[in-house]
């Protein structure tokens, strides 16, 4: 039995393809199609939507099995209430967002939705709420997206007969991974979306798998939009892929407006920055006037997590309303440049297991 057929028989999925998205919807569309929707928890402040989304991947993946990504950096940030934070917050940098959103023509937005505090699941406190709700429900994966969490964290998912996977960006991440207890590296290279290293994927993905892949299963991450990039992650030792950004434009995709997806599809693989200014740490990111604005001279530094984004959360708010392609906010990889339509999810899986063939029967002929 090859490395890819044991990992789909031990979590129950069709095929080694495993779907990171913060959609519920496309989650679940992605294991109805045989791989393994991995829902992206960052987002949700209050666990009941937590719990909220996680009830609706139960009732609609087709009793298939789906993952969640939690976000607990290794370091453990600041702490506090909303309010306690903001304080925290220089005015300079306050004034400079506004300044760039008055600029860049970004409406303010009208309601309860003003005043977004930004994203508190950077925070251990939130992230360890986000176990607890998980593991309520039938999940088949834990994976955090910067690295091994905590170790009692590792031990209670065992617990329960959940796997732990963990992000790594060099060799040696990974091996203090499985050493932690970790069951599944992504070895996530530097073209991908969000947080990422410095270490592309053809030179990583070998790497990481030289360095555990006799432990444990290696998924390559990281500029995989095709059949014949996931064969090439075959071919490279992994065991399966995890893709991110590919499923931003599926049609399932309901988080943000319509000014997004036009962003996402009309980009090429040159159109993406790595920065700071989205959390406090280096994530690669969708370029236009907004990341530009934050390159000038006069553009404060980011600040740390979790304060970046308390700092922009609001201003991310306004963008993803206010209609502009060219003034966005949205991590995505350098696959970008291969997200040309909207598309169902299933017929995305379609197609890359098509591509799959294909590719394999040019190598063969």
């Amino acid at each position: 039995m090859s490395g890819s057929e044991a990992l789909c028989e031990r979590l129950g999925i069709q095929h080694p393809i495993f779907g990171f998205t913060p959609s519920e919807h496309v989650a679940a569309a992605i294991s109805r199609a045989g791989g393994l929707g991995v829902l992206g928890c960052v987002r949700f402040n209050d666990p009941a939507d937590l719990d909220a989304a996680l009830s609706f991947m139960d009732e609609n993946t087709d009793g298939r099995p789906y993952g969640v990504d939690i976000v607990m950096p290794a370091k453990i940030p600041v702490e506090g209430t909303s309010k306690d934070l903001s304080a925290l917050v220089p005015q300079g940098h306050k004034e400079f967002v506004e300044r760039t959103l008055l600029k860049l023509g970004v409406p303010p937005v009208a309601g309860a939705a003003a005043g977004d505090a930004g994203v508190l699941g950077w925070l251990h406190s939130v992230a360890r709420s986000h176990v607890d709700v998980a593991l309520g429900h039938r999940i088949a994966l834990i994976a955090n997206a910067l690295g091994s969490p905590p170790v009692d964290v590792i031990e209670r998912a065992h617990g329960a007969g959940v796997p732990v996977a963990a992000l790594a960006g060099t060799a040696a991440h990974a091996r203090r991974h499985v050493d932690n207890g970790v069951d599944i590296v992504v070895a996530q290279g530097y073209e991908a979306g969000g947080h990422t290293g410095e270490i592309a994927s053809m030179v990583l993905v070998p790497e990481v798998v030289d360095a555990v892949g006799e432990r444990v299963p290696v998924l390559a991450a990281g500029g995989i939009g095709s059949g014949r990039q996931v064969l090439a992650a075959h071919a490279l030792g992994a065991s399966g892929v995890w893709m991110g950004s590919y499923w931003l434009t599926t049609a399932e995709y309901q988080l943000s407006e319509s000014a997004v997806q036009t962003a996402l599809v009309r980009a090429t693989s040159s159109d993406t920055v790595r920065s700071r200014i989205y959390t406090g740490k280096p994530a690669r990111l969708l370029k236009n006037k907004w990341t530009q604005a934050w390159a000038e001279p006069d553009a404060p530094e980011p600040l740390p997590m979790p304060l970046q984004n308390m700092l922009v959360g609001e201003a991310h708010l306004r963008m993803s309303k206010g209609g502009d392609p060219d003034v966005v906010a949205m991590p995505v990889g350098q696959i970008v440049g291969r997200m040309n339509e909207v598309r169902p999810v299933a017929e995305v899986m379609a197609s890359l297991l098509a591509e799959v063939e294909e590719a394999r029967a040019r190598l063969k002929a």
